[in-house]
Formats: C-alpha cells, structure tokens, sequence
C-alpha cells in the first residue's frame, strides 16, 4: 500500500539516489496541450539537495517541453522504480524551475553534481524540484530488469559542440525554443557555457 512521506531522507534518499534511470512528467495549463514523459538518466546527473529538494541536469535534446511546462505554470512529477532488489516506486509531486546557464546560482547548483562532467552533454540547464508530496507505492509489477551501463551516445554526439554550434543546432530543432503547444521553451541565444 502507498504511503506520504514528509521528507527526502534514509531508505528513500537512498533509493532514489541508487536507480539509475528516472522519469519527469509535465503538461501545460491548456486542457488540450501536450503531456510530457520522459526518461532521465547518466549517472551522476540526479541529487537530492536537501529533504526537500531535488535537482537534476538538463542536456542537450530534440524538445524542450519540460522546460517550457515548468516556465508557464512550475508542476512536474518525478517518478523512480525500482528494477531491481525490493520493488518500490517513489514519486515526488512539486514545483520546478529551469535554472539556466546565465542565472547567478548555477554555479553553486552545478558544484552539487561531482560525479558527472556535464560539458560533453550539451548541458542547457540544471532543473530544480522542491517537493510538495513524496509518496511512495509497492511497485509489484514493475518487471525485474538488469541496468548494464549508462549509454555513451549522447556524450559522443554533443562533446563536438561548442557554445556556438550548440545554439545553432538548438534553433534548427522545432520544439527547443517553443514547445509542441506554442510555449517559450529554452531561450535562446544560448548563454556562454562555464564547464
């Protein structure tokens, strides 16, 4: 049976930290918009700030829907299972906020992700969530699966963009700048990288 939490601590701090796979769900305010799901993952892209707060690295992609839900009205979901040991799903309900790269606390955001060296990634911005409700289910019919490693991919494809090409391929892409419904997505130009 499900449970509310009051916190991002022990046995879930520890459990979402350790999956290496996450999903984030938006939608904007229009009842006839579009629904964001998306999966997330590269190890050490994820931390949990504090018992309330989570933040995660937002690279270089083919849309920016997430992005532009969160600047029109802030609601996001995030939802981890387990695919492997105990079955478990924890999601946290809250509100998010792209910080991106030319904000005075990116910085100080990015120093949070020792594990991870963002620049071959394309990075655009460092997603923030502060819970609202942390809830966590049983999980029993999530399939056991075995996580082999993290995809070297999307590091290959973005390690050979620099600031200015990384801009240029953002604005030949459709739904970066506005999403699928017509709504700001990542503003662009681009700021100047700092990794």
């Amino acid at each position: 049976m499900g449970k509310s939490h009051e916190r991002l601590d022990g046995r879930l701090r520890t459990f979402i930290e350790s999956q290496p796979l996450f999903f984030t769900a938006t939608a904007p305010l229009s009842g006839d918009g579009t629904v964001n799901l998306s999966p997330k993952g590269l190890k050490g892209s994820l931390a949990v700030l504090d018992e309330r707060t989570v933040a995660y690295l937002d690279f270089a992609g083919s849309n920016a829907e997430t992005i532009a839900h969160l600047r029109e009205n802030g609601r996001i979901t995030l939802m981890w299972c387990a695919f492997q040991g105990p079955p478990n799903i924890v999601r946290v309900h809250g509100r998010g906020e792209p910080v991106f790269r030319d904000d005075p606390r990116f910085e100080e955001l990015l120093a949070r992700f020792p594990d991870i060296d963002p620049a071959p990634h394309g990075l655009r911005a460092i997603i923030v969530v502060t819970a609202e409700h942390i809830r966590d289910t049983c999980g029993y019919a999530v399939p056991l699966m075995a996580y082999e490693a993290d995809r070297d991919l999307h590091g290959k494809r973005f390690a050979r963009e620099d600031d200015a090409s990384l801009d240029a391929y953002f604005r030949r892409k459709e739904h970066v700048e506005r999403s699928l419904d017509g709504l700001p997505g990542l503003p662009l130009p681009l700021p100047p990288s700092t990794v």
